[in-house]
């Protein structure tokens, strides 16, 4: 028997209903994963992600649902500390789109994701697709270290 069998901990994936439940659990499922890596609630690594996991999971709740089909969120650590979100759906057929005219009720989504993402797009599966964004962070704020979270590179430190 071995006993050194153990689970990637730079990895979490998870099916989820494709409701506004499943939504919500995926926010607050990328919240708790990012305080375990080290990167706090409240920090702006953790919020920026929450934010980005957020929009991703209602656009596939909302346009990518199938009735009885489940959507999936992926997180993974990648060298040089890089976030990489991951949410499948069932629905390879519905294209994305960004805003194209300022009363339109959908896409602004979209503009989020590409303003709070260091990078995104889209991957087709066999079924269905995945979008995914990237996203830079910093090292994490170990256990012992006192003061603050570490920033998000993409937002400015505050001037002292």
């Amino acid at each position: 028997m071995n006993a050194e069998i153990s689970t990637p901990t730079d990895e979490l994936t998870q099916r989820l209903s494709a409701t506004p439940r499943g939504a919500r659990l995926a926010r607050r499922l990328t919240a708790a994963q990012l305080t375990d890596w080290g990167y706090p609630h409240g920090s702006d690594a953790n919020d920026t992600a929450q934010h980005l996991v957020a929009e991703l999971a209602a656009n596939a709740v909302t346009h990518g649902r199938v009735p009885g089909r489940d959507f999936e969120l992926r997180l993974l650590l990648l060298p040089g500390n890089t976030l990489r979100i991951e949410v499948s759906d069932p629905r390879g057929d519905r294209r994305l789109r960004f805003v194209t005219e300022p009363e339109s009720e959908h896409g602004r989504g979209l503009v989020l994701v590409s303003l709070l993402a260091a990078t995104w797009g889209v991957s087709d599966r066999p079924v269905g697709k995945t979008v995914w964004a990237e996203l830079p962070l910093r090292e994490p704020e170990s256990i012992s270290s006192a003061g603050s979270p570490p920033p998000c590179p993409r937002t400015p430190a505050p001037a002292d």
